[in-house]
């Protein structure tokens, strides 16, 4: 093709220039509504290599994390990248249904990409030159939307939400994905294109735990405002004629035909090795990790160092200054204990660290004493939510919702006694991340007249020989 002539006919420096360019219009004019593509990350490194190499120190230990691209050595023994071949998406795609997709480009994305690990965001600008140099794909395009407390920070949404939409009294249902920005309006009229419903009779419900939670009757409100959660579900109600009267109580999940046993089904699966979140800004702000104008003032294009984690730089749009952390949590009804026991959790350093890593490698799935595992990935999602960037308040429904299931006192909205929780949640979460998949039999002994030093060193030792988590790490 002409096009893939003319790349090759450019320079590794002439490709970056050209790139760099484009990148600072693009941000300097990044607005809402604008598209930014997913590129993997080791093709995305690849390239970053090819076009850097004349710039790297002549020593053969200048970036460790690309040795495995580098093409042939010279005579000095300094690396030579080889030019990319197309780009390839492919390790990012899931195996979904259709009918699943992330966007309007009919691809399902995995949930547990973490930007600058998986993926990085480029301006459609940027893979628009990239993808006529290069071809390949699939491109994955995302909105850029308003987020913050003031609508005034920009984040690229990596995760529309997923919804399911469930008919009554039909029984009917569909997943469909949908921007958190979209308005209830939008969410009725594709419920009712999906089925083929009247939009005079149908009236839809947050259905959240598959209760009847909100009638959704205001069309201008965003499902944002509406606090509607990713993979939860949303009740469409056919009306047998325009003046059926709308029943307002709390009808259940029975009363619809609904099965019972989906009822808890509202976690998400962890963002794997990641700050992204499944179904929500995330890691993938704009500000988070993306490209940096700064870097490519320097004339790098974002190569990585080590200070950047091997990512394209710190890009912000137009969040600089936007920090995480500063997400508040939503009262559901009396429960402030819950909450004020989360924020500490979150807060501490080594747990934020922790659960915005790869951490589901160390859940226990087998332990019979743990939750299954299922206890650790709802409060690592409520952690990734409330260390994203921006200051939207998160509710904490699906968290409530999973520790009412292992623990029922804490089911319905009373008050509740915090250290209470905070012990069942560091209890559960140990055993949920206990490292030790067979607990070994311990022999207990006597003191004996034995040196307190030397029989606490054996209590703990047989301690630690049983149990071995990022709880006992940080409070034990």
């Amino acid at each position: 093709m002409a096009t893939e002539k003319a790349a090759k006919e450019l320079s590794p420096e002439e490709e970056r220039v050209l790139i760099r360019d484009i990148a600072l219009t693009a941000e300097a004019n990044t607005k809402e509504g604008d598209s930014f593509f997913l590129i993997t990350q080791k093709w995305w490194q690849h390239w970053i290599d090819y076009v850097n190499q004349d710039q790297q120190p002549n020593n053969s230990n200048n970036n460790e994390g690309s040795s495995s691209l580098s093409g042939n050595s010279d005579s000095n023994g300094v690396g030579i990248s080889k030019r990319p071949s197309g780009i390839d998406n492919s390790d990012l795609i899931s195996d979904g249904p259709a009918e699943d997709a992330n966007s309007d480009d009919g691809v399902e994305i995995h949930d547990t990409l973490l930007e600058g690990r998986d993926y990085v965001l480029l301006p459609q600008q940027v893979w628009n030159l990239l993808y006529s140099w290069y071809g390949g794909g699939p491109a994955l395009s995302r909105k850029v939307i308003n987020s913050g407390l003031s609508q005034t920070e920009f984040a690229v949404e990596v995760y529309p939400l997923r919804l399911q939409l469930l008919v009554t009294p039909k029984g009917d249902r569909s997943t469909i994905r949908i921007s958190k920005k979209e308005t209830i309006g939008e969410l009725h009229r594709r419920a009712c294109e999906i089925f083929h419903l009247n939009l005079e009779q149908v009236c839809i419900w947050d259905y959240y735990g598959h209760r009847k939670h909100a009638l959704m009757n205001d069309m201008d409100k965003t499902l944002d405002d509406a606090n509607i959660q990713m993979d939860q579900d949303i009740l469409v109600e056919v009306l047998n004629n325009v003046n059926d009267t709308v029943v307002t109580d709390g009808t259940s999940i029975i009363d619809n035909g609904f099965a019972d046993k989906e009822a808890t089904s509202v976690l998400l699966e962890p963002s794997k090795s990641s700050l992204s979140i499944a179904g929500g800004l995330s890691a993938n702000k704009i500000a988070s990790k993306g490209y940096s104008a700064e870097q490519l003032q320097n004339q790098t294009l974002g190569y990585p160092s080590k200070e950047s984690d091997n990512n394209f730089g710190n890009s912000g749009v137009s969040t600089r200054g936007t920090f995480g952390g500063l997400t508040g949590l939503l009262n559901l009804g009396n429960t402030c204990f819950m909450n004020s026991a989360i924020q500490c959790l979150v807060h501490t350093p080594e747990f934020a660290r922790y659960f915005r890593e790869d951490y589901h490698q160390e859940i226990n799935w087998q332990n019979p004493l743990g939750m299954v595992g299922e206890l650790a990935l709802a409060f690592g999602e409520l952690l990734r939510k409330l260390w994203a960037p921006g200051r939207t308040p998160v509710a904490p429904r699906p968290f409530k919702a999973k520790l009412a299931r292992f623990a029922p006192q804490f089911s319905g909205y009373n008050q509740h006694d915090s250290q209470e929780l905070l012990a069942f949640l560091l209890d559960g979460l140990h055993e949920d991340l206990n490292r030790v998949k067979h607990k070994p039999y311990v022999n207990s002994r006597d003191a004996d007249g034995r040196p307190d030093e030397e029989v606490a060193d054996e209590y703990w030792a047989n301690h630690i020989a049983r149990n071995d988590s990022i709880i006992v790490d940080v409070c034990q």
